[in-house]
């Protein structure tokens, strides 16, 4: 309040003050007292002491030395005074104004009809309604049924059989004489009068008869024979018939331990109805918020219910749909959207029957309450990009909850790195949703004296869960001080200022035993049990539960259908993603320009003009690609689960869809993905001149990049670190790398892994493998060139290597064989050639309709002589030539295969022309094995083709094959390896997104948590 309204204000009450001359001509003024009283409330005593001598001097200049007012003089004063301070003086000042002035004219014997147009004349200046100025005046100069709108009229008295429907009602057991207490609505106001004998106290001042004092939060009326009376009592009292249906929770004997500890919940029971601030307080490990997350139902105790009108909230959740409200410490909002994007969203899960008005108005509706809505259009933004400040996040934060009105509001540290004045704010929102007939819990730490007095009653917990106090905060004080025998047990707050120091009933709680030197120990004087046990003895052994009707009811929260969830998920997430101008730009040309770098520096030049087919680098841009799609499939989708943890821990709570919100993401990933590859095959491809397999290498990259979205997605579910996720990609990406088989060859690995006939099991699990040999197999044998001669090519390579490797290889196998029918020597392994021979003639006679070697089951050596030796030798000699004459025909075909392309194309320029821009030499040279010397690579009882791959017919019949095969068998039919491979990948991202679903990633890693290393139980 400014000085110039101070000085106007003395000015004010000068000019009604009445006032008489003494005998010795002094001026008497008996209204002083009440002029005091009220700077009292406003000012220190040195100021109090300067503005009644200000007082004194104005009341010399208005009155004339016989004492006579002059109130006809001063009506122009009056209102000149009244217009100034009015647009200064909040309604709650103006309204203590004006009970003082009635004070004023209450002193005097009688009471003139100038006095009361006077106070009238100011009540209309300040915009005082004509029904409260009636209750104020008749409060002050009538008598209490004079009161002409008994609704706002509570008595509090020791009348028993007290009996009218209109005015509110406290008995109070021996109390003598009347409590009057006023309810001025338009300021939400408290102010009482006590009629009667017996001294009572307003927070340890004395009350005098027939003046009105102001009963704020935290307040209490006492006497020495009565109990006390508390604000929250009397705010209930008048709640008590404004609301039909109360809604009563309670806590029945609950407990509560966690794994391998005696920390928890210990023996806790409670039961409160709406209308009530609870306050939650406790130390460091008190269990404050453990507390929260039994009685909203996240965490289900041992032992004991929790329930709400009688309802069960863990195995009755259908039935308080709604009810239950949580407003975590972290925040739940969303970055990149506004605030009212943010509270709108929400609106449209919890209101699924509310048209687009409807949630436009409840939303503009609750913004304007919180006083958010002149920001309703900012961005929320982070901690590092702030938008609004700390006040109005938390504020959106409880509107978020708020807007679905529930009955029952959970709130943890709302004052937590708030401002003091941002933090009363917040508590007054949260105490004004109790004055509307809900019940809110709030977790706080270190409130200040005005925050703790809002509160209309306090639970304190200790160290490891143990309840040690509930009731009356200020009470706390005189609780503990009493147990600990304090010299000024009874002094609950400062008699000069009226503050309470929270902080005093931890620093009792707590406070240690001094040793023999004078020093502070770590041993508490009173332990936590010690404390619990004096709470069970004092308080909990009063507890019982307040009666309730079995019924809850109706609210407007339904959440919509999972299709619609899914909607308003994905609308949300893209809206988000759209304003966030660095992931946009990041995700949207991060892939052409890794296309455009790969392109570039692999678009090797051989001669004077860039040839496809001299491009040595193709297979290392087939190989990067695959990278780039893995890496940014992985990167892209990291952290999307992770970000929303929080949001999604709400989201659970109000029962949405967690299927709903995943497949949103996953649609979300796999479109951006999509829009990633197509870029990025469009550019590099076109860059290094790869024509007619754009589709093939966009399904191929698409279809990788989607198999790490879902591998991202797993990760950000089950992992709890962003930097852990960062940690974990390159032990994700390196063995894609080294078991892709392009850096290191199968059969070069580690012989625990390397194998000839078959790509090692190690290389199937990874994706990479799939998708290079995917892309080198199509690039080989699906451009415009080579499929006008693949099957030719590839019956010549089938004939070829028998005639020329395989066949000679047997021929020398069984020489070997014959020498040793000769002379038996220990270089020649008699069994492993014979079983050789024996398993490569049997996969022979298999390719032909007709048996004809019939000494097959005579190679061995029991049974091996000079003549099947002879027989052996005829037939492979046969076969040789068999083949070579295959070998022959499928020549003579190519060269007529090569002649009609040529008349095709018309000239021999347009055939070369067709070649150097569709088939590349150095992937050639890399799927046909052409730069290792080894052809043939012997088992213990195979020999294994290592020439030609691209050629080679896969032998298993359930998938599985060698590197580079042109296709696959599965169950008999034969699959190109392109589609084979393309379906093996989004096989495994299905895989991954059940596993998603399910989440069995994050269950594994929990298991470990799960498991008791020896540990001991922690002691209290």
């Amino acid at each position: 309040m400014s000085e110039s309204i101070l000085k106007a204000l003395m000015r004010l009450f000068a000019i009604i003050a009445d006032v008489e001359i003494g005998e010795n001509g002094e001026i008497l003024n008996p209204g002083r007292v009440i002029v005091a009283s009220y700077l009292k409330q406003q000012l220190n005593q040195e100021l109090v002491d300067e503005y009644l001598a200000l007082f004194d001097q104005y009341i010399a200049q208005h009155h004339s030395k016989k004492g006579k007012k002059r109130m006809s003089a001063n009506s122009v004063k009056v209102l000149a005074i009244c217009s100034r301070v009015n647009d200064e003086l909040r309604q709650e000042q103006k309204m203590l104004v004006l009970l003082k002035l009635f004070e004023f004219i209450n002193h005097e014997s009688s009471i003139t009809d100038e006095e009361l147009e006077f106070v009238k004349t100011v009540a209309v200046t300040f915009n005082i309604n004509q029904l409260e100025y009636e209750n104020c005046k008749a409060l002050i100069l009538e008598e209490p049924d004079k009161i002409p709108y008994k609704q706002n009229l509570l008595l509090v008295d020791g009348n028993k059989d007290f009996s009218n429907s209109e005015v509110k009602h406290i008995y109070s057991e021996h109390i003598t004489g009347q409590l009057v207490i006023l309810h001025i609505e338009s300021t939400n106001m408290y102010v009482f009068g006590y009629i009667g004998n017996e001294p009572f106290y307003l927070n340890s001042q004395i009350i005098s008869p027939k003046r009105v004092y102001v009963l704020v939060k935290g307040s209490s009326i006492r006497s020495r024979k009565t109990s006390p009376i508390y604000y929250s009592d009397v705010v209930g009292a008048f709640l008590s018939q404004s609301k039909s249906e109360k809604i009563i929770f309670t806590a029945h004997n609950v407990e509560f331990r966690f794994p391998n500890s005696d920390n928890g919940l210990h023996f806790f029971n409670f039961s409160e109805e709406t209308g009530q601030l609870i306050g939650v307080m406790g130390g460091s490990g008190a269990g404050k918020s453990t507390l929260l997350n039994i009685l909203n139902g996240n965490i289900k105790p041992q032992s004991g219910e929790v329930l709400i009108n009688g309802f069960n909230i863990y195995s009755e959740k259908e039935a308080i749909k709604g009810v239950v409200g949580f407003v975590p410490q972290d925040d739940l909002l969303i970055e990149e959207l506004t605030v009212y994007q943010n509270l709108y969203y929400n609106s449209k899960l919890c209101f699924n029957d509310y048209t687009e008005q409807q949630i436009y108005e409840a939303v503009t509706k609750v913004l304007q309450d919180l006083d958010l809505y002149e920001i309703r259009n900012l961005k929320v933004g982070g901690p590092l990009n702030k938008f609004i400040s700390g006040g109005q996040r938390k504020r959106l934060n409880i509107a978020l909850e708020l807007i679905r009105e529930p009955d029952v509001m959970f709130v943890d540290e709302p004052t937590s790195g708030l401002s003091s004045m941002d933090s009363e704010m917040v508590m007054d929102l949260l105490k004004e949703i109790t004055l509307k007939g809900k019940l809110a819990i709030i977790n706080i730490h270190q409130p200040s004296s005005d925050i703790f007095k809002l509160f209309d009653k306090i639970l304190i917990l200790d160290k490891g869960g143990y309840p040690i106090y509930f009731g009356n905060p200020t009470e706390s004080v005189v609780y503990f001080k009493k147990a600990t025998n304090h010299i000024n047990s009874n002094e609950s707050e400062c008699n000069t200022c009226g503050n309470v120091n929270p902080e005093q009933v931890l620093q009792i709680v707590e406070s240690k035993v001094v040793d023999e030197y004078g020093k502070l120990t770590k041993s508490r004087k009173i332990s936590s049990k010690e404390w619990n046990k004096h709470y069970s003895e004092n308080i909990d052994v009063d507890f019982k539960t307040k009666p309730f009707s079995k019924s809850i009811r109706k609210n407007n929260f339904k959440i919509p259908s999972k299709i619609n969830q899914f909607r308003i998920f994905i609308t949300r997430d893209v809206l988000a993603k759209l304003t966030n101008r660095q992931y946009i730009l990041m995700n949207f040309f991060e892939a052409p320009l890794l296309a455009f770098i790969l392109g570039y520096f692999t678009k090797y030049v051989a001669g004077e003009r860039y040839l496809f087919s001299e491009n040595e680098n193709l297979y290392a841009y087939l190989f990067m690609a695959i990278v780039v799609a893995l890496f940014l499939g992985l990167t892209v989708s990291a952290e999307e689960i992770i970000r929303d943890r929080k949001i999604l821990q709400r989201e659970r709570f109000l029962s949405l869809s967690r299927f709903s919100y995943i497949n949103s993401k996953v649609m979300i990933m796999f479109v951006l993905s999509a829009i990633q590859m197509f870029t990025f095959v469009l550019i590099g491809n076109y860059i290094l001149g790869i024509k007619g397999l754009t589709i093939n290498y966009f399904l191929v990259l698409y279809s990788s990049a989607c198999f790490a979205n879902m591998l991202g997605l797993n990760i950000s579910s089950a992992l709890n670190s962003v930097v852990t996720i960062y940690i974990l990609i390159p032990f994700i990406l390196v063995p894609q790398l080294l078991l892709s088989g392009v850096i290191v060859k199968f059969d070069k690995l580690h012989k625990t892994f390397a194998s000839h006939k078959y790509v090692p099991f190690v290389g199937d699990l990874m994706t990479s493998r799939w998708a290079f040999e995917a892309l080198a197999v199509t690039q080989f044998k699906d451009n415009e060139w080579e499929k006008n001669f693949f099957e030719i090519d590839r019956k010549k390579s089938y004939a070829e290597y028998r005639f020329n490797y395989l066949l000679p290889e047997l021929i020398n196998i069984l020489d070997g064989c014959d020498r040793y029918l000769t002379k038996p020597t220990k270089e020649v392994d008699m069994n492993k050639n014979l079983l050789i021979l024996n398993n490569e003639i049997e996969i022979l006679e298999k390719s032909f309709s007709k048996k004809t070697f019939k000494k097959l089951a005579q190679l061995n050596k029991k049974n091996f002589n000079s003549d099947i030796s002879e027989n052996t030798r005829n037939y492979l000699e046969t076969k040789k030539k068999y083949f070579l004459k295959k070998y022959n025909e499928s020549t003579v075909e190519s060269d007529k295969r090569f002649n009609n392309i040529s008349k095709k194309y018309k000239s021999k320029d347009n055939l070369i022309a067709l070649k150097e821009d569709y088939f590349n030499n150095s992937l050639s040279e890399l799927v046909t094995n052409k730069n290792s010397f080894q052809t043939v690579f012997e088992t213990d009882d195979r020999l294994i083709q290592m020439t030609k791959p691209i050629f080679k017919d896969p032998e298993s019949n359930y998938g599985r094959a060698h590197f580079y095969a042109p296709y696959k068998y599965l169950f008999g039919k034969k699959i190109d390896t392109l589609w084979f491979n393309i379906g093996f990948i989004w096989f495994t991202t299905l895989f991954m997104y059940v596993a998603l679903i399910f989440e069995w990633l994050k269950k594994l890693l929990n298991v470990g948590d799960k498991i008791n290393f020896g540990r001991k139980k922690e002691k209290d």
